[in-house]
């Protein structure tokens, strides 16, 4: 950095004094009275030109200064430091699906709305709508047996639920070894500059996470923040099928995925939409193609307290 500085200086320097052979002045020969000369008019176009090669050479020392892993890296930290700080966030969630048939006609299509809310300071998603509908008396006492249970859930319990959700999120921690970055250019995202990079898979990178495995069969392209490297921005496609669930279920090559996140704090970054276009083949016979939405809005940082207040507001009366 320091040598790109010197450099910016010196030929900063070098640029306000011009080039031997074009002293001219307007008392020379060539020069028209009361005009400018040509020698003056090359002048400040060489000083134009060589502001212009500095800005140029110092962007791109500056871009190959940062290596792309180095990014990702940074990135992944931001997103694990996100992650745990969106536990104290309260939100809404909206999910839209709609599946379609070996045609492309819609077969199906489902809306729920979830309010995430804290109880026993853990996140809980509550839903409120279905179908763009109030919860029927047998939904709503669904959601309060749902409630009431992780209310009492005891601790042995939220520990296995704790592990369970800290290793599905195991898996982004090894976006760095799995694929290869390519810094590619840069952008700018709600007036906010970021990096742009291609990712494509590491050849020969075997997978510690079950879900990971994916990673050698899809391709896509991540944006970065540049001041506290958050992804505003990212989407992927399968390049390679592969297999997912319980029920044996193919995803096809040209399935896409794109997300963004929505900056809620210094340094911390949250979901801010999701789109899912994916083709998959169950049991190696049905087409199952979903289209799907999923909106995250209306991030308040909730005090412990007054989430707890309103799980007993939700609670009631126990079911009979």
């Amino acid at each position: 950095m320091k040598s790109v500085l010197g450099f910016f200086t010196e030929t900063t320097l070098a640029g306000s004094r011009p080039p031997p052979g074009y002293g001219l002045t307007a008392h020379e020969p060539g020069c028209i009275e009361g005009r400018p000369s040509t020698a003056n008019g090359l002048i400040h176009l060489w000083v134009a030109m060589r502001a212009v090669l500095i800005v140029l050479a110092t962007s791109a020392a500056l871009m190959a200064q940062m290596d792309p892993r180095e990014i990702v890296r940074r990135s992944i930290i931001t997103w694990d430091r996100s992650s745990k700080t969106g536990r104290n966030y309260s939100y809404t969630e909206r999910h839209e699906q709609r599946q379609l048939d070996s045609n492309g006609l819609l077969k199906s299509e489902q809306m729920d709305l979830f309010h995430i809310i804290f109880v026993n300071g853990d996140p809980f998603d509550k839903l409120v709508e279905h179908n763009r509908a109030p919860l029927t008396l047998v939904e709503e006492r669904k959601q309060l047996e749902k409630l009431l249970k992780r209310q009492d859930e005891t601790g042995a319990d939220r520990g296995t639920r704790l592990a369970k959700e800290k290793d599905d999120r195991a898996f982004v921690n090894e976006v760095v070894e799995a694929f290869t970055f390519k810094l590619i250019g840069e952008d700018v995202i709600d007036g906010r500059p970021a990096y742009i990079l291609d990712v494509t898979p590491r050849p020969g990178y075997v997978a510690r996470s079950k879900r990971a495995k994916m990673f050698s069969n899809v391709a896509g392209r991540l944006w970065v923040d540049k001041q506290d490297f958050g992804w505003p921005k990212a989407n992927g496609h399968v390049i390679d099928p592969f297999f997912i669930g319980f029920v044996v279920a193919r995803v096809q090559k040209g399935s896409q995925i794109e997300f963004t996140q929505t900056r809620v704090a210094d340094g911390v970054w949250l979901p801010k939409h999701v789109g899912i276009n994916a083709h998959a083949k169950v049991l190696f016979i049905m087409s199952h193609d979903v289209d799907e939405v999923i909106t995250f809005s209306d991030y308040q940082e909730a005090e412990r307290a007054a989430m707890m207040s309103l799980v007993s507001r939700s609670r009631g009366p126990r079911a009979q």
